[in-house]
């Protein structure tokens, strides 16, 4: 089911709506009080307007700190609908209070007000996105996530602007201000009972009433998964980085562009419409499927846009009236400047969805809100680390563009690391290029790819790229035999590496090398991965395929796992196959064609024939079987005793 039928199905509708209205009460709230305290220099305890503002950042953000372990831990002990509509209830209760602040100007109240709305978003956090895998299936998660995160943003947005427009109007605004957070808090528990029942993903877990050990268990748990720890910390960069850019646009617009307040209101709505936009377009660009490769891609656009608005520098100064939005548009650098912060939001929301979904995919139920909520702890502390770094700048006096600067290269350094302790996710963005951008892939039957549990996958060898084009098929990591001549080139050598493939070498070039190919096939099954091997031993130089060795029966022997039989249709004349004689030799032959990549139904392993094999993979290309020919003087790397492996 794609984004649009998505948002219409009531089982998704509850939880898109209640997150929707949670988040517009938030900012309105939010907003609302701090341009009051700014524009009525209102003071608690001496302090001054500057240092409520940053109190009521704090606030907010505190109790993140406080209550996401013990949060993390409700949410996965009992049925999450049950949850959602306390926590609304409770929204209520908070508005009410901060109805009666705004009325009677309290800020005692407001601000207790907004330490409240804190612990709701900080309880409400962990069971909206752990509530996503129970309530959509694996190919709905990504257009799911993504809706959420587009409705957050648009909700960021129309609360910020609606805050700011109620406080101009008086009393008058205050008061509407007030009766208008009541009813979306009601609208918000309204929409919480559309939510489906689920079951409690661990009913019988203790919670602990003392918030310091369920958060050192928190963030044990979400260290557990080394891969999930990484996306964890991948995701609260994405709001260590946010933050300083939305923080930015008020002193950027004013001080560099001499633009007045309506600007930053033009900024903040192409920030929050990119990265709706952005997590929008991951579902087509995925294919409907977690795809990781998009991480690099929205890495590498925040990087390359973030570094123009440096480029862009300090337009000259306008002497008299800050610019409207019609006098700064007609500038210069007005459009450059527009189309940089909208590309840095899309490429965020590319960034940030393939991240959240692949950290619900690769959680265990039991502990999904407890690994969410430890991330909201550490993304609650990235944005303090923002704040604080942003105070550090700004008072060593750097420029606006300077500290666009040195978001671009810690952005770039951030990125090199994670990939480096993570290759997985530079390894699928290659795929990715090559299978949505160089080509246009369609997978038939990807059900049949198991969901968890070892296998070993074959597949007919058409050209250099089939490998790629299985990564990208597949959500899964998949462990692929190649042959060792591959692995001696440097530029190659680091590549295969980290993408953990098993070299492989006939019998009669090192009958070790072979040997150890088979162990590591082996460990490999037995840790439940799956492996993927050509059985051919080499990419077909005529267009039809070649017998499948006979090593593919050895491996099931050895561990008793099913084999897959896939097939690669319509690769054959690209650029990367050797039709018309050596490949890569004309790079726009075929480029952005149609292929497909067909899964068969699995073999148990009991019955795996490496004729058997081929039969089924050439059915499944729509080719005829394999049969015996004379050698030729195509290389063969295969033997009768190896499973075969590309070159």
């Amino acid at each position: 089911m794609g984004q649009l039928s998505l948002r219409g199905a009531r089982r998704f509708a509850g939880i898109f709506w209640t997150q929707f209205f949670g988040a517009f009460n938030d900012n309105l709230l939010k907003n609302a009080l701090v341009i009051l305290i700014t524009y009525r220099a209102m003071s608690v305890l001496g302090l001054s307007s500057e240092n409520l503002v940053a109190l009521c950042g704090g606030l907010f953000i505190l109790p993140f700190f406080l209550f996401s372990a013990t949060a993390g831990e409700l949410a996965d002990r009992f049925p999450k609908h049950h949850l959602v509509r306390a926590v609304k209830a409770f929204e209520i209760a908070i508005m009410a209070a901060a109805a009666t602040g705004f009325w009677r100007e309290s800020l005692w109240l407001l601000l207790a007000a907004l330490f409240l709305m804190g612990v709701h978003s900080s309880i409400f956090g962990p069971v909206k996105y752990s509530i996503l895998p129970q309530l959509l299936t694996p190919e709905e998660l990504v257009a799911g996530n993504a809706l959420v995160e587009m409705g957050t943003f648009l909700a960021i947005l129309l609360g910020t602007i609606c805050g700011g427009v109620a406080v101009s109007g008086g009393e008058t605004g205050l008061a509407i201000l007030g009766w208008a957070m009541l009813g979306i808090a009601v609208a918000g528990l309204g929409t919480s009972f559309l939510v489906p029942p689920v079951k409690a993903e661990s009913p019988g877990l203790r919670i602990d009433p003392n918030p310091v050990r369920p958060t050192l268990e928190t963030v044990r748990l979400t260290r557990k998964v080394h891969s999930v720890f990484l996306a964890v910390l991948g995701a609260s960069w994405f709001w260590f980085f946010g933050s300083i850019i939305l923080a930015m646009l008020p002193i950027y617009s004013r001080d560099v562009l001499h633009a007045d307040e309506h600007v930053v209101t033009l900024f903040l709505a192409l920030f929050c419409v990119g990265i709706g936009a952005g997590s929008m377009l991951c579902e087509m660009f995925s294919g409907r499927k977690l795809e990781l490769g998009l991480v690099p891609l929205g890495s590498i656009g925040m990087t390359v846009f973030a570094f123009d608005l440096f480029l862009v520098g300090s337009p000259a100064a306008v002497s008299g009236e800050l610019l409207t939005v019609g006098r700064f548009l007609a500038s210069g650098s007005a459009w450059r400047i527009c189309f940089d912060l909208l590309a840095i939001a899309l490429f965020s929301g590319f960034f940030i969805v393939p991240l959240n979904t692949f950290i619900q995919d690769r959680t265990a139920d039991t502990e999904r809100s407890r690994v969410i909520a430890g991330g909201n702890i550490l993304s609650a502390a990235f944005m303090v680390a923002s704040s604080l770094l942003l105070v550090v700048m700004l008072e060593a006096r750097m420029s606006v563009p300077h500290v666009f600067l040195v978001l671009a290269l810690l952005n770039a350094i951030a990125s090199a690391y994670v990939y480096k302790v993570l290759p997985e996710f530079l390894f699928r963005f290659v795929a990715w290029i090559i299978a949505s951008v160089m080509y246009r892939l369609q997978v038939v039957h990807p059900e049949r790819f198991p969901e968890d549990g070892p296998a070993v996958l074959v597949c007919n060898h058409v050209s250099f790229v089939d490998w790629l084009i299985v990564v990208s098929s597949c959500k899964r990591p998949i462990r692929f035999v190649m042959y060792h001549g591959f692995f001696k080139p440097w530029y190659l050598r680091w590549f295969f590496r980290d993408a953990k493939a098993i070299p492989i070498a006939p019998a009669h070039e090192s009958v070790s090398t072979m040997r150890r190919a088979f162990d590591a096939i082996a460990k490999e099954l037995e840790e439940g991965e799956l492996v993927c091997i050509f059985p051919e031993g080499k990419i077909t130089s005529d267009g039809e395929m070649n017998p499948f060795k006979p090593g593919v029966e050895k491996i099931v022997e050895r561990t008793p796992v099913p084999v897959i039989p896939i097939a690669l249709v319509g690769l054959w004349g690209s650029f990367f196959s050797r039709k018309g004689g050596k490949a890569l030799r004309r790079p726009f032959r075929r480029v952005w064609s149609r292929i497909q990549l067909v899964v068969g139904e699995p073999v148990p392993a009991d019955a795996v024939r490496a004729p058997d094999l081929a039969r089924r993979v050439a059915e499944l290309a729509g080719v005829d079987p394999p049969r015996e020919r004379k050698p030729d003087a195509t290389r063969d790397h295969g033997n009768g005793s190896g499973p075969g492996a590309p070159h």
